[in-house]
C-alpha cells in the first residue's frame, strides 16, 4: 500500500518499509516544501518490483534490516540522489556503489537500548516459562510447567559491545552471574563491566542462557554452530536479537528437534517479513518475535524525526550525518 503527500512540482521522496502506515505519526511530514512524500507500507516481492516502483524517485528513506539496497538496485535507479537510513550504518546498503553513482547516503542516531531490553525480556520469558504458562491458562491448564529463578543463573553474552554491556547490567541487577566472549574481547573490557571473561567453549558450557550481540560479517556468519549448541546443553537457552545469519540455522533446528538445547528466543530471520509457515514460527521450543528489538515509539521518533531532518538538510544544500564509503 502506498499513501502520498503530493505536489507534482516537487521531487519525490519515498519512505519504504512503513509497516502498518506508522511513519506519519512519528514526524511532521505534512506541509513540507522540499519534496512530495510517498509512504510505502508493503515489502517488495523482488528487486525487479523494487526498481520498477522507484524509477521516478529522487530520494528514499530506509528502515534498517528491511529492504536491501545493493549495487544491483542503486545502479538501476537513474533519478536516485539520496538514501537516508535509520541508524548510523546499514549493512544492506552498498555505500560504495551509491558513491560511484553520485548518491549521497545519510543516517540517523540510534538510541539502541530497546534491543537490550528485549533481549533480557526474552531471557526472562524463557527462564520463567512465560509463554507455556500463558498458553496453558488459555487452554484451561493451571500451571502446566515450572519456571526457574533468574537469580543465581549464568548469562553468557556473545559480544560485549554497547548492547551487550546494557544487557549485562540488567542481568546483574537480577542477581545473575554474567560471562562473556568474542574474538576481540579483552579481560579488561569485561572487568570494566564487572563481567567474567571466559573462553568460547566455557561460555556455552557454563551459561544457562546465551544472548548474541555481534555484528554480522563474513567472520561471524554461522558462528554459533552445532558444537556450541551441544555445549549449551539440554537445559540451556539461546537468544538472538542480532542477526539470523550469525547462527547455523540447520544446526539450531537439529538441536531444538532433538532436545539438545531447551529452547531459543529468536527476533531475527533470514527473510523478513517472515512467512508464517517458516519452521521457527510455531516450533514448540522457539519463542519467536517479529524483529521488534528496535521497534519502540521512542526509537521511531528518533529515526523518522531525524530522517526528516536529513531530507530537509539535503535539499537545503547541507547534507547531515553523511555515511561515507570508508
Amino acid at each position: 500500500m502506498t499513501t502520498n503527500i503530493t505536489n507534482p512540482a516537487l521531487p519525490t521522496v519515498a519512505l519504504l518499509d512503513d509497516y502498518h502506515n506508522r511513519a506519519h505519526s512519528f514526524a511532521d511530514w505534512q506541509g513540507q516544501q522540499f519534496a512530495q512524500i510517498e509512504f510505502i507500507s508493503e515489502p517488495f516481492a523482488d528487486e525487479a518490483a523494487l526498481i520498477a516502483s522507484l524509477k521516478h524517485v529522487e530520494a528514499v528513506g530506509l528502515m534498517r534490516e528491511r529492504t536491501p539496497f545493493p549495487a544491483s538496485v542503486i545502479q538501476q535507479l537513474p533519478n536516485l540522489k539520496l538514501i537516508v537510513t535509520s541508524g548510523k550504518a546499514n549493512a544492506s546498503i552498498d555505500v560504495k556503489a551509491a558513491a560511484a553513482q553520485g548518491v549521497t547516503v545519510c543516517g540517523t542516531e540510534s538510541p539502541g537500548h530497546a534491543t537490550a531490553e528485549l533481549a533480557f525480556l526474552l531471557v526472562m520469558s524463557l527462564t520463567r516459562q512465560l509463554i507455556p504458562l500463558v498458553n496453558g491458562l488459555q487452554n484451561s491448564e493451571w500451571q502446566p510447567v515450572m519456571g526457574s529463578d533468574l537469580r543465581g543463573k549464568t548469562l553468557g553474552i556473545l559480544g560485549l559491545g554497547r548492547l551487550g554491556k546494557q544487557l549485562a547490567g540488567f542481568a546483574q541487577a537480577m542477581g545473575m552471574r554474567v560471562i562473556a566472549w568474542s574474538e576481540n574481547l579483552t579481560e579488561q573490557t569485561c572487568l570494566d563491566s564487572n563481567v567474567e571473561y571466559v573462553s568460547r567453549a566455557s561460555l556455552f558450557e557454563q551459561a544457562d542462557s546465551v544472548s548474541i550481540h555481534l555484528r554480522h560479517s563474513a567472520r561471524t556468519h554461522s558462528m554459533v554452530n552445532a558444537d556450541d549448541l551441544s555445549r549449551l546443553g539440554e537445559t540451556g537457552y539461546l537468544v538472538n536479537t542480532s542477526r539470523a545469519e550469525i547462527v547455523d540455522l540447520k544446526a539450531l533446528q537439529h538441536a531444538l528437534d532433538n532436545n539438545i538445547i531447551a529452547g531459543a528466543a529468536i527476533d531475527v530471520y533470514e527473510q523478513e517479513p517472515t512467512p508464517p509457515e517458516y519452521w521457527m514460527i510455531d516450533h514448540p521450543r522457539v519463542l519467536a518475535t517479529p524483529h521488534v528489538g528496535y521497534c519502540t515509539k521512542e526509537t521511531f521518533e528518533v529515526f523518522y524525526g531525524q530522517m526528516l531532518e536529513a531530507f530537509k538538510a539535503y535539499y537545503a544544500g547541507k547534507p547531515i550525518r553523511v555515511i561515507s564509503p570508508s
